[in-house]
Formats: structure tokens, C-alpha cells, sequence
């Protein structure tokens, strides 16, 4: 058996720390990495964890104790050397580890030369110099916040080398976020062995810390097939009784409702939404197009944007096939679509429904005239089919009938992109020699940022309002 004194370790910058927890008494069996004290700085927290297993014998604080100087001590304990030993011998070596370390953190001897290490904040140019482990850190730089855990007192084995800092949390854990819930590195080992995202634990301790016993209690529920205990994702709305305010009713969702919120849920919680905008000038469109109202009648088919805007956008999404995308489940792909079927938001007295308009690219204006009116009345009669509403990889939501200057359509998943379309307006544009009425319509490109580059979705406007303001680009 050996004394080691566990000591005040770097404090990052912080002025003063305060002791808001003691995890332990004196005469406690302790593990290493088990949390022995937690001091708290006014940005961060840092957990100072056992370096060994062994017994308490002294606790130099108590909570709301304020520490100022680094390297006094705040806990002695007696360390199972047996234990130790075993650990050190069941640790890997350098070579299996990688050969290499990385630049986070380092071990320096005391000045003093006694028998213990402290991590050093990585700032000395001895620090720098030594190997280094990767372990957990907060977010910004060490004046930001104190440091995580792993920067903690560490003993010497019987030949005087150093030993680092124990594996107390990996480089995938540390990716997935885990190193932003509140918990130890014994609690992350535990969680790690036992598959346990601790995002999804719910803590029990003080301050909501995550201990072994819900680690182990979220396993058994999450086997047992019960909802888990753990926090949810994002907070819930409280539920209000309107009823103390006036008169209310309670209408019913139909199912297309359900489906459209469900689907909107969905769709803005999983993709990061961008939002392009620009103006087409469409003055000279909105002349050819009425210019063709007489024989729309002899057709039986109304011309309106519409179709010109889905043509325009089959050529632009040719030009920018980025926008043609979808993100492959694998997450190591994407699935680049060769077909152009736009969807076109419809607003019925049941709810937005988006039937598809196929090979856009391969049919005329008057072919796409047809079929927008026919898709239309079927959406408002609710006689579409399943098939006419799947296989969608564009859509275009209009409110140009409605008004409005500008919106932000969600994305309709798995597509990448959606147009929106508002009320077209006469406004005065400078020509470089004087003002001239001109009919712009305003229009809104919302994108998946993980699929679409900004250029990218620059590039699909830039497209799309030359070939609006000048329809003939579209047969080029």
C-alpha cells in the first residue's frame, strides 16, 4: 500500500474554483477514475476523479470551500497496489494505440520531485514536449473553461516513470458530444462497455450528474423495451387550458394534417434549412404569357407561371445537380437522380397536398399546363393516387394566388431543396438611365446545408431568374 495526495490541478485561468461537491467521505473504497470532488468555476465545472483505486484517509475541503493556489492538496488516499499493478499491466501499449500521441493533454513531474504527477495545462514548453493522451475537453480554449477531468494528480510506478492519464473517454465519444453531459470518467468507461449514449441518461446525482446506477437503470429499461428515463432531445411545450381565456372548441386533425405535421416535425428537427432569396424579373413572361390565353382556350388548358417555373427549374436542377440530390441512408453516399419530377404544393379545404409532376424536362409548356390543372382539381377532390404523390426530388410551393413578399418553405425530405414562390408585384428597376416599371416575383430557395453548398444554391437561382426573365434560356 502507498499514500497518494491528490492535488488542486490547473485551473485554466480561472482566478478562484469552489468545491460544490465532496463524492466522498473518509474510509471509502474508491476506484480510479471515480469522482472525488467537483470545483466550479463561474464558467465551467471540473470533476477531480480518483487516480487510483484504493481507501480515503483525508479530505483537505468541504463544499463551499473557495481554492485559489494550485497544487494544494485535497485528498490522500490509500492506493491498492495490487490493483494498480493490474491495471497497468491490462493497459496498452503505446505501438497498440497508435503509435502517436495526441496534442491535448500532458503529464509533467512536480517540481518538488515527489512521488506524484499533475497534469499540466498543456501551456509549459515542458508540457508540450511530453506524450500526450486524448482526452474530453469543453468547447473554446482553456481560458474559456476549466479543464475536463483528466487533468488530476497522477502517482509514479516503482521505477520513477510517469504514468498517463487513464483512457477516460475516447475519440467517438468525444465526437458524439457525450464530453457535454454532466458525468464522470468512470460513469463514461461504464457507459462506453455498456453501449450507452449518456445524452439519453437522465442524472440523479447533484447537479444532475450522471452516476452508474442510471447508466445501469438505463440499460435495463432500454432492454425491458420501456420508454427511457433519459432527458428528451428538446424540451416540451407546456400544455395551456385556453378554456380561462374565452370560449374555445377542439376540432379534430384529419389525416392529412397528422401527416403534413408530422412530416414538417421531421423535416425541420433533422435538416439544417438555408434559405436563398431573389427576384425574377418576369416582366417580359408574364406578356408571352397572356399572349397565349387564346389558344389555351382551343387547347381547354389554362396557361399560368406555373408551368414556365417548373420548366425553368428542371433546366436549372440540369445545370446544378447538387440540388438533385438525396442523402444515402449509409451516410457515406449520395444518391444522385437522373429523372426531374417536381412536386407542387396544392392547398385544398383537407390540407397541403404535393402531387408530382414527372419528366418535367421531356414535356412542353401546354403538356405541363394540362397536367398541373388536372393534378390540381384531383388534389382538391382527394381523388390523387399514392403514385402521384411519390417520387418527388424538387418542389415548388406557390403563394402567388394568396400573396405575401417572401417565406421560408421547410424542405420536404428525403429532397434537398424546395422553391417558394410569392405574389409577383410591379416595381421600379434602374436601367443605368432611369426608373421603368418591371414585374419582379419574389422567390425563396430553401436547401439541406448538408447536401447544398451556398455557391451551389447561388448558382440554381442565378439560373433559374435568367431563364424566367428570358424563357427562351430554357430551350438552350
Amino acid at each position: 500500500m502507498s499514500s497518494e495526495t491528490v492535488v488542486v490541478p490547473d485551473l485554466g485561468g480561472a482566478e478562484e474554483v469552489e468545491v460544490i461537491e465532496v463524492s466522498v467521505a473518509v474510509g471509502d473504497t474508491v476506484e480510479v477514475d471515480q469522482t472525488l470532488l467537483v470545483l466550479e468555476s463561474d464558467k465551467a465545472m471540473m470533476e477531480i476523479p480518483a487516480p487510483a483505486t484504493g481507501k480515503v484517509l483525508k479530505i483537505y475541503v468541504k463544499e463551499g470551500d473557495q481554492i485559489k493556489k494550485e497544487g494544494d492538496p485535497l485528498v490522500d488516499i490509500e492506493a491498492d497496489t495490487a490493483a494498480e499493478a493490474g491495471a497497468e499491466k491490462e493497459k496498452p501499449s503505446k505501438a497498440e494505440e497508435g503509435g502517436q500521441a495526441t496534442a491535448e493533454s500532458a503529464v509533467v513531474q512536480d517540481e518538488d520531485d515527489t512521488d506524484h504527477d499533475v497534469a499540466d495545462s498543456g501551456e509549459t514548453e515542458e508540457a508540450r514536449e511530453k506524450p500526450e493522451e486524448e482526452q474530453v475537453r469543453p468547447g473554446g480554449t482553456e481560458t474559456e473553461a476549466l479543464k475536463k477531468p483528466l487533468d488530476k494528480t497522477l502517482p509514479q510506478d516503482d521505477s520513477g516513470r510517469k504514468r498517463e492519464a487513464r483512457d477516460s473517454a475516447d475519440k467517438s465519444a468525444s465526437d458524439s458530444g457525450v464530453d457535454l453531459v454532466y458525468a464522470g470518467p468512470a460513469v463514461r468507461r461504464l457507459a462506453r462497455e455498456m453501449g450507452v449514449d449518456l445524452a439519453q441518461v437522465k442524472g440523479s446525482g447533484p447537479h444532475d450528474r450522471i452516476l452508474k446506477e442510471d447508466v445501469q437503470a438505463h440499460v435495463k429499461t432500454r432492454m425491458t423495451g420501456q420508454p427511457s428515463t433519459g432527458a428528451p432531445g428538446i424540451p416540451g411545450v407546456p400544455e395551456v387550458d385556453f378554456s380561462q381565456f374565452g370560449p374555445v372548441e377542439q376540432v379534430k386533425m384529419s389525416r392529412i394534417d397528422k401527416a403534413t405535421a408530422s412530416n414538417m416535425h421531421r423535416s425541420w428537427l433533422n435538416v439544417p434549412h438555408v434559405t436563398h432569396f431573389d427576384d425574377a424579373d418576369i416582366t417580359d413572361l408574364e406578356i408571352f404569357r397572356k399572349s397565349l390565353a387564346a389558344e389555351g382556350e382551343k387547347r381547354g388548358a389554362k396557361m399560368t407561371p406555373v408551368p414556365f417555373i417548373l420548366k425553368a427549374c428542371a433546366v436549372a436542377l440540369a445545370n446544378n445537380p447538387v440540388l438533385n440530390r438525396s442523402l444515402h441512408g449509409d451516410g457515406e453516399h449520395f444518391v444522385q437522380k437522373q429523372y426531374f419530377h417536381i412536386g407542387m404544393a396544392v392547398d385544398t379545404p383537407r390540407g397541403l397536398l404535393v402531387p408530382v409532376v414527372r419528366d418535367v424536362d421531356k414535356k412542353t409548356l401546354w403538356d405541363l399546363a394540362a397536367e398541373v390543372a388536372e393534378l390540381a382539381a384531383k388534389a382538391r377532390d382527394g381523388k390523387l393516387t399514392a403514385d402521384e404523390m411519390q417520387g418527388g426530388c424538387f418542389t415548388v410551393s406557390s403563394l402567388g394566388a394568396i400573396g405575401g413578399n417572401g417565406f421560408t418553405p421547410i424542405i420536404n425530405t428525403p429532397q434537398v431543396a424546395i422553391l417558394g414562390v410569392s405574389r409577383a408585384q410591379v416595381k421600379p428597376v434602374w436601367n443605368e438611365k432611369e426608373f421603368v416599371p418591371r414585374t419582379l416575383l419574389p422567390l425563396s430557395l430553401s436547401y439541406d446545408h448538408r447536401v447544398v453548398n451556398g455557391g451551389d444554391a447561388g448558382r440554381f437561382m442565378t439560373d433559374l431568374v435568367a431563364m424566367l426573365g428570358d424563357i427562351r434560356r430554357a430551350l438552350l
